[in-house]
Formats: structure tokens, C-alpha cells, sequence
């Protein structure tokens, strides 16, 4: 990771990801019956619900629009969870008001063009390894790992290390 947002991670509390081709690799398959199913990372699952018991601010957004995603990430204990976004910004303009925070506060992880105005405004913005050109071109920091690969696991415990929360014994759940 470059040293710029190394930087950035050791302050940075605000914490916002994409679902699909961020926190799944953007793969769906789609059954006869319609319905259609996404695999997530279970370590990047660990590190999210870790994080929201240190008090991060962990938030989704989303244009997909999956009832089993809003289980999965509400099971994890994140309260702010958009989903069906056709215009991410006016999502990622509520989370930083309900945090108190503003958006040069905020690390946001996206994937492709739907993410890009954010991406844009974000303190810190931020990609898996596949993600589109456009998007690695004007994020400050690139994942070494592809999406649904472990993004928000590698994000989140290199800031949490930084800072000292990841082992934070009074508060182990594992």
C-alpha cells in the first residue's frame, strides 16, 4: 500500500463498501426460477461485524437490490445498508450526515462507473485489483486482491492494525 494511504488508515473510522464485484466477485448465477445468488467472503464478513464492534462506521451501498445481502450484512451487525441505489451519491450524502462525518472522512471501496462521482468525493477512495480502468485510475489506493477475494478483510485490518483496534482484547468475540 502506497504510503499516502497508509496515512489516511490511521485516522480513518468511516467505512463504506459496494456489494457486487467488492464484497462478491460480481458473479451471479441465476437459477431457473430466477432467482439470483451471489457468493461473499467470510473473512471479509469477520472483519466487517469485527469492526462495527470496535465502533467504525461500516455502511453499504448498493445498486443490486438482494434481500439475502441485506440479511447477510444486518447478521453482521451494519445498521446502514442502502440497497437499490440507482444514484449512489444521494446514499453516501445520508451516511456521512447520520455519522457525522464528511465525506473526506470516508473510505469508500467501489468496483465500477456507478461508484465513480463517489469515489471522487471519498477521503479515501479505494478498489479491488479488477476493478474497471477508470475506477483504478482515480482511486488512491488499488487492493491487492480481487473483488469478493478478501477487499474489505485486507482494508479493514491493515487500518485496525494501525491503529491499534484489531487485537484489542476486551472486546475478543472469536
Amino acid at each position: 500500500m502506497n504510503e499516502a494511504a497508509l496515512q489516511k488508515l490511521k485516522s480513518l473510522k468511516t467505512f463504506i463498501f459496494d456489494i457486487d464485484g467488492v464484497l462478491t466477485t460480481g458473479n451471479v448465477l441465476v437459477t431457473e426460477e430466477g432467482h439470483m445468488l451471489r457468493s461473499v467472503n467470510i473473512k471479509d464478513g469477520f472483519a466487517l461485524q469485527h469492526a462495527v464492534k470496535q465502533g467504525y462506521n461500516i455502511a453499504i451501498i448498493s445498486g443490486g437490490n438482494s434481500q439475502g445481502m441485506l440479511h447477510r450484512f444486518q447478521g453482521l451487525g451494519i445498521k446502514e445498508i442502502y440497497l437499490g441505489q440507482k444514484n449512489k451519491m444521494a446514499a453516501f450524502e445520508k451516511v456521512c450526515s447520520d455519522f457525522g462525518v464528511g465525506p473526506d472522512e470516508v473510505a469508500y471501496v467501489g468496483d465500477d462507473m456507478p461508484d465513480y462521482p463517489i469515489l471522487k468525493m471519498a477521503g479515501l477512495p479505494v478498489c479491488p485489483a479488477d476493478a474497471a480502468t477508470d475506477i483504478q485510475e482515480i482511486c488512491e489506493l488499488v487492493l491487492t486482491v480481487s473483488g469478493g477475494q478478501g477487499c474489505a478483510r485486507l482494508l479493514l485490518e491493515t487500518a485496525m492494525k494501525l491503529q491499534n483496534t484489531w487485537h484489542n482484547n476486551d472486546t475478543h468475540t472469536w
